[in-house]
């Protein structure tokens, strides 16, 4: 089984971002003060990917797994996946779009 450290799909859109851009944007999101008074707190999701219009795509931490899309627009959390992989191939085939 080969591992990735993030998936770029066309455009350098963020499919799955590396390890370091997780840690980095979570870590951002959560201490940001601009963020803290705009958002609702982050603290039951983890950002993984984006969708290229500055919405972004995010696990629960919840124990489903489950995943959703926040708008960053008007802070909407939508569910769109029961797992990563559904997210993946939702998102690549044009299924799921936001």
């Amino acid at each position: 089984m080969e591992e990735t450290n993030g998936i770029q799909g066309e455009y350098g859109l963020g499919l799955l971002w590396s390890t370091e851009r997780i840690a980095r944007d979570n870590t951002y999101f959560r201490t940001d003060a601009d963020y803290r008074e705009l958002y609702m707190p982050f603290l039951g999701l983890v950002f993984f990917a984006d969708a290229g219009n500055g919405d972004q795509f995010a696990v629960s931490l919840s124990g489903n797994c489950e995943i959703y899309v926040w708008n960053h627009v008007d802070d909407s959390r939508t569910w769109v996946a029961p797992t990563v992989m559904r997210y993946l191939e939702e998102w690549m085939t044009g299924r799921l779009t936001v």
